[in-house]
């Protein structure tokens, strides 16, 4: 006897009939309307079952039983797979495996036979690539009620079945006697067959609504699905256009906002210690109010609390039944205020680390039941956002330690530059005149001394230009005039006027004069510091003012804040007001390094500035423009931070 394809067998036999296609859920459908009309039927009759695999037969061994208390000739076969033991196993109805080479390995059989109604299909699966999804497989094959084609088929089931289990062979004679000796041996009556078709039409249109069901729930899913990675897509593009945490932020909202369209959704950045933070991000639907720019209370919201401290989300349907909200009539007016009658919270983190929170704000009537695939959703967006987020936070923080790398690799350049031309001017003059004495060593002391004083005042300047770096140095990486004490200004600028004498000749000097406002008082700062900055601001105005102009230096008090401020103006060549804040940045000069008139490489007033910040105070310039002179204001508190 062949082992070949039952269905081709039949085909081969009857070649009126012809084959259809069926997709996997109608065939399940049809198959389940067939067994009804055994377990809702008052008669016995004979059910043979082929199935491709084990795993079907042990699905369906629940209904299986259920017909095996209808009729004593059931028949389930069934491929066997490697290491089973469906085959010795007890069953209340007959199983037989058949080997993986059978040709039922590929096809799907039910038969029905009974004395007055008879139905039968007859399957295999579609030659075709394997279906994405399960649902989507298709069989080929015949469903038919002719009485001779179901007997037919289910003749060749049994010699099948009494090859793989002769112990059968008894009862299966006994069934071919009974069902298949000549096909159903009486005609239905009208009513039986009224009642046969209502019973499988009811029947197959029950089941084919579950599968359609089914195929709902399925479609639902893979929507959930497809909105997830729309909202990664749409992410990933955010993240490509702009890495600006701004930017992210409102994407998510943005984004959310289209799926959950009656619904507020919030964003804002926070952590687990803050109290309460302003709302930085939104999405409001038409009807409801916007919270964006209010401040939203976290410490005494505990719904907030125990969402942040969660991992997952938190969803109510209904706010009104929640026990905390209504012991708290702070909180639930805030609530009704807001129109919250439904609620969902997800954490935003990254690696542990909360960073936000992301709120759903729903303001139906009714409670609104968050389905799991909403939950899901905004979970997995939150995710994204955290993600986004210190992405986003790394790319500044980079951006930053670039910009301050390019100011430094800037400085270096410019460092490199004035000082090779700095020191080579004095070094030159120095040379000269060392050489012209070693050539000439009785030169009359006349010419000796027109050559050693440019030579000392050039060495000065250098160790000038030396110190000033150092002293730069120390303040970019240290603290530096940092031993607070008790100090009268007034001591201060005498002491920086009897350097500026020291170092200048009188001659060259300008008018110099002080005013001070009266009872000034105590400052607590570094007196070093404070002395430092002020010789330099006099040394700057008297350096850049001619012999008759004049420089007048100022001290009065502020009341209000408790604090001192000090001018020092001059009748000079004044600052371009584009200069104006430019001045106090290092290297800085309005004259270009290799044309200026004057030394110095443009550190004094940086240093000034870097000083007056670490007392905690303010140093700031103003001038007309050139020719008009300048004036320089540094505030001092009375009581500094150092």
């Amino acid at each position: 006897m062949s082992l070949g394809s039952l269905l081709q067998s039949i085909l081969d036999a009857q070649p009126h009939l012809r084959t259809q296609v069926y997709f996997k859920a109608p065939l399940k459908a049809l198959s389940l309307a067939m067994e009804d009309l055994v377990l809702a039927g008052t008669e016995t009759a004979l059910v043979i079952a082929c199935l491709p695999r084990e795993q079907l037969l042990r699905q369906g061994t629940r209904r299986y039983e259920k017909i095996a208390q209808r009729t004593d000739h059931l028949y389930v076969l069934s491929a066997s797979e490697k290491e089973s033991d469906f085959g010795s196993r007890l069953y209340p109805y007959e199983v037989i495996p058949f080997p993986s080479n059978d040709g039922l390995r590929k096809e799907w059989h039910l038969i029905i036979v009974s004395q007055h109604y008879s139905s039968c299909v007859l399957c295999r699966e579609h030659p075709e690539k394997k279906a994405v999804m399960d649902q989507a497989r298709r069989f080929e094959g015949i469903w038919t009620l002719d009485p001779l084609v179901c007997a037919m088929a289910a003749r060749l089931l049994l010699e099948r079945t009494a090859l793989y289990q002769p112990k059968l062979l008894k009862k299966i004679e006994g069934a071919k006697q009974f069902f298949l000796k000549s096909g159903i041996e009486d005609e239905p009556g009208i009513e039986q067959q009224t009642n046969h078709s209502t019973i499988f039409g009811q029947r197959l249109v029950t089941y084919l609504q579950a599968s359609q069901y089914q195929l709902v729930k399925a479609y639902q899913a893979l929507e959930a699905k497809e909105r997830k990675e729309r909202f990664a897509n749409a992410m990933v593009a955010t993240i490509r256009r702009s890495l600006d945490p701004a930017d992210v932020l409102a994407a998510v909202v943005r984004e959310l906002g289209q799926v959950f369209e009656n619904c507020r959704c919030l964003l804002y950045r926070c952590q687990l210690t803050d109290e309460q933070v302003q709302i930085e991000y939104e999405f409001v639907p038409s009807g409801m109010r916007s919270l964006k720019g209010e401040a939203w209370s976290l410490s005494d919201n505990p719904l907030i609390s125990v969402a942040l401290s969660q991992e997952r989300a938190i969803a109510i349907a209904d706010v009104s039944q929640v026990p905390s909200l209504k012991r708290d009539p702070v909180l639930e007016s805030e609530v009704k205020r807001c129109k919250i009658n439904a609620w969902l919270m997800a954490p935003i983190r990254y690696q542990g680390t909360v960073l936000g929170m992301l709120e759903l704000h729903y303001s139906g009537s009714a409670p609104y039941e968050w389905r799991t695939n909403d939950v899901d959703l905004v979970e997995a967006i939150s995710a994204q956002a955290g993600v986004a987020l210190t992405q986003a936070q790394i790319f500044t923080e980079t951006a930053k330690v670039k910009n301050k790398l390019q100011t430094l690799d800037h400085n270096r350049s410019n460092l490199i530059a004035i000082i090779g031309h700095e020191l080579r001017t004095p070094l030159s003059t120095i040379r000269v005149c060392l050489e012209s004495l070693d050539e000439e060593p009785n030169m009359p002391a006349k010419y000796r001394r027109a050559l050693i004083s440019p030579a000392l005042e050039d060495s000065e300047r250098m160790r000038t230009l030396v110190q000033d770096f150092l002293i730069l140095s120390r303040l970019e990486g240290e603290k530096l005039y940092d031993q607070s004490d008790w100090v009268q200004p007034q001591e201060s600028i005498d002491l920086a006027m009897r350097a500026l004498n020291c170092t200048r000749p009188l001659e060259t000097l300008p008018s110099v004069n002080v005013e001070l406002t009266p009872d000034l008082p105590l400052v607590q700062v570094d007196s070093e510091g404070l002395g430092e900055v002020l010789r330099r601001l006099l040394d700057n105005a008297c350096k850049f003012t001619d012999a008759d102009g004049r420089v007048l230096i100022k001290a009065k008090l502020h009341s209000q804040d408790q604090s001192v401020e000090v001018t020092v103006s001059d009748t000079g060549r004044g600052i371009d007001a584009k200069n104006l804040q430019m001045i106090f940045e290092l290297f800085h000069q309005e004259e270009n390094f290799l044309r200026r008139s004057l030394g110095g490489m443009g550190l004094g007033l940086a240093i000034c500035r870097r000083i007056i910040q670490g007392m905690g105070g303010q140093i700031w310039a103003e001038s007309d423009g050139h020719g008009q002179g300048s004036t320089f204001h540094f505030i001092i508190p009375i009581t500094s931070p150092i």
